[in-house]
């Protein structure tokens, strides 16, 4: 399979390879499979998640024009089971290491800060779209709980059993969404309704569907994520 990146990916893509510190080429040459040994994941690993860190920044990406929305270039990837979740009796847990664990309704959630952002959705497969996402802040949400001082990383549960972690920075970007909008309409259900996570700064893998539960933790389990427990990247930085 081979995989088009766009220029910004690319570049620093580039940088981790010239370091010596990046495996992203062996990790995407296919979906799902663990393509080099656990013994050298081990030593790239966290050497890749230190130095995407660095890189990361809390300064807004680049967003488009609503003209830019590409509608028909958003694939839904087909799995065996989509969840129908009835938004009326949903609810949303956040807990982990926090002060005020709590479980919010949609109409909760509907009631914080709508965000609204018009950006490239990037997919480890080799597509993109411009997508307009709309929902509330991860860190609004996040702020809500009162994590406790030592929190590093976030895991999300979903619906269908998925299952992501992502460190607590780009957690907190300010683009960082629990979206329910897509395009200016309700997110419909093989786009993620309820509620899904919706970022620029990650790979579509990391941005996890149906979220039902967020947990706030200071140490990644052994169970990083649906993907990465197969050889994908953890960090997986735009």
């Amino acid at each position: 399979m081979s995989l088009i990146l766009p220029k910004r990916l690319l570049s620093r893509r580039r940088l981790l390879q010239l370091s010596g510190l990046s495996g992203v080429g062996l990790l995407l040459n296919g979906c799902g499979r663990n393509l080099f040994s656990n013994s050298v994941r081990q030593i790239s690993e966290p050497l890749n998640q230190s130095l995407e860190e660095l890189l990361l920044s809390h300064k807004p990406v680049p967003e488009f024009a609503v003209s830019d929305i590409e509608p028909d270039k958003l694939l839904v990837n087909t799995f065996d089971f989509t969840p129908q979740i009835n938004p009326a009796q949903f609810q949303l847990t956040i807990n982990g290491e926090v002060s005020n664990p709590m479980q919010l309704s949609m109409a909760d959630i509907q009631k914080l800060p709508l965000t609204s952002m018009v950006i490239r959705h990037v997919c480890v497969e080799g597509w993109a779209a411009i997508v307009q996402w709309g929902g509330v802040r991860l860190q609004d949400l996040v702020a809500l709980v009162q994590p406790k001082s030592s929190v590093r990383y976030v895991y999300f549960k979903s619906a269908d059993g998925y299952y992501e972690s992502w460190d607590i920075a780009s957690a907190m970007h300010p683009q960082t969404l629990m979206a329910y909008q897509k395009n200016g309409e309700p997110l419909s259900t093989d786009n993620g309704a309820p509620i899904r996570l919706a970022s620029p700064i990650k790979l579509g893998y990391k941005q996890s569907k149906w979220v039902t539960e967020i947990i706030l933790v200071t140490s990644l389990l052994p169970a990083k994520g649906y993907w990465e427990d197969q050889g994908y990247e953890w960090f997986a930085g735009l």
